[in-house]
């Protein structure tokens, strides 16, 4: 199984170029992990239903990992990839 992490950041001084979000022919699933820390599952939360006012038909999913001490381990990674076409992993302080 294969993690792929990928940095929302662009390069200094690359243009814009709006796109339309796909899931092709099917419906898409996005997971969302909070670490444990004290308001990381309201940000989520907020998180989730922003995305919901873009797609409509969007299924959001949550997951908490409960302790931001611990990692996540093999049977809930197995569990959301399986799910989800994609997650966001946020912390909160």
């Amino acid at each position: 199984m294969a993690i792929e992490y990928l940095d929302p950041q662009a390069d200094p001084g690359e243009s814009v170029t709006p796109y339309e979000l796909s899931a092709g022919s099917g419906a898409l699933t996005i997971g969302l992990l909070a670490n444990g820390f004290p308001d990381s599952v309201p940000f989520l939360d907020a998180v989730g239903e922003s995305l919901r006012r873009i797609r409509p038909d969007l299924e959001v999913r949550a997951w908490n990992k409960g302790n931001a001490s611990m990692v996540v381990d093999d049977q809930l990674i197995g569990e959301i990839t399986d799910i989800c076409d994609a997650v966001v992993a946020a912390y909160g302080h």
